[in-house]
């Protein structure tokens, strides 16, 4: 918990419930009992309620073994016919031999396929994804992308000198109407 729940616990709570917990075995009012009861019950729920409120926004840390798996441009943060043609032209792998392989597309047609390697750095909480790409490559591909963390899941995005930033997802590429 934090400084001020500490604070609160050690000043209000601690002496309220001595005084109370005295007070209840000289008089031995059951009022007394029962509001000592309700406090704490308060305050468990609240530690209870803080700590799930908590786990539930907590963001994703990544391990190096989260980024693999197949990409494909997220739709859901920008709509329309660039958006869906980006999605029917590029996606990428990230295979568990930490090969990255960046394809070029004609919808499910595969066009051309860069090859490139990944590695994690860890010096933060989260794993970040490094990108080493032979050369030539693909513009989308000339930086490392940037990790974006939900609660729940994760996404990339890449700057690229035509598009600006590209966002991918993991997922399997799907035919679109």
């Amino acid at each position: 918990m934090g400084f001020g729940f500490n604070l609160f616990f050690i000043i209000v709570l601690v002496p309220l419930t001595v005084i109370l917990l005295i007070s209840w075995l000289i008089s031995r009012k059951l009022i007394v009992g029962k509001i000592l009861g309700i406090i704490w019950l308060g305050v468990f729920g609240l530690m209870f309620l803080s700590g799930t409120i908590q786990w539930l926004t907590a963001k994703t840390e990544l391990d190096k073994k989260d980024y693999y798996g197949e990409y494909v441009i997220n739709r859901d943060y920008f709509k329309g016919e660039q958006t869906d043609w980006q999605y029917n032209h590029y996606r990428f792998e990230i295979t568990k031999e930490d090969s990255i392989l960046f394809y070029t597309t004609d919808k499910e047609k595969i066009l051309n396929t860069y090859r490139g390697k990944i590695r994690t750095t860890t010096t933060y909480s989260s794993a970040r994804l490094i990108i080493e790409m032979e050369q030539p490559t693909h513009h989308i591909l000339k930086s490392n992308p940037t990790t974006y963390r939900s609660a729940w899941s994760f996404y990339l995005v890449f700057n690229s000198d035509k598009f600006f930033n590209v966002f991918f997802k993991k997922g399997k590429w799907k035919p679109i109407n």
